[in-house]
């Protein structure tokens, strides 16, 4: 099927060579759109392809520009951390979210905390109680030696 890029029109199913012909003589190009194994059903456009091809360039930046780029910042904390070590990092995390991005939070255990992964979970959770704005998109996790959080800013609706 052949349709006229210019006014649209369905020109119908004719053999590729006359719609070559049909091209050339609009000074256009023919353009497949759609391939098809069987060649009958295949859908073909004529249309000027620099303009095409310049206008197809055009949406591409424009959505690229429209992206919202989340980044991911990581807070280590560490199972012997004090209170107000604690504070100085959940408000860190808080400008982190404010801003838009997502925040890892981990702490590494060492040594004989490998034994005690329940005190980094009870941390973790005082972590996220501190936090303004915030989702907990994945529960604190046990990973070996490392226990992993992940949180997200809150919709504003």
């Amino acid at each position: 099927m052949v349709i006229d890029g210019a006014t649209g029109n369905n020109l119908g199913v004719m053999p590729t060579q006359e719609a070559l012909k049909i091209a050339a003589d609009m000074d256009l190009d023919l353009v497949l759109l759609s391939p098809s194994k069987d060649d009958k059903k295949a859908l073909c456009k004529i249309l000027d392809y620099p303009k095409f091809r310049y206008e197809q360039e055009k949406k591409e930046k424009q959505s690229k520009k429209n992206q919202v780029i989340i980044k991911v910042k990581e807070v280590q904390l560490s199972i012997v951390i004090d209170t107000g070590d604690l504070k100085v990092k959940a408000k860190r995390a808080n400008e982190f979210l404010a801003d838009g991005d997502k925040v890892k939070v981990v702490i590494r255990m060492h040594g004989r905390q490998n034994k005690r992964p329940e005190i980094g979970i009870k941390i973790m959770n005082e972590f996220f109680a501190m936090m303004e704005n915030a989702v907990m998109e994945q529960a604190p996790v046990v990973e070996g030696n490392n226990i992993r959080m992940n949180l997200a800013p809150q919709n504003k609706k």
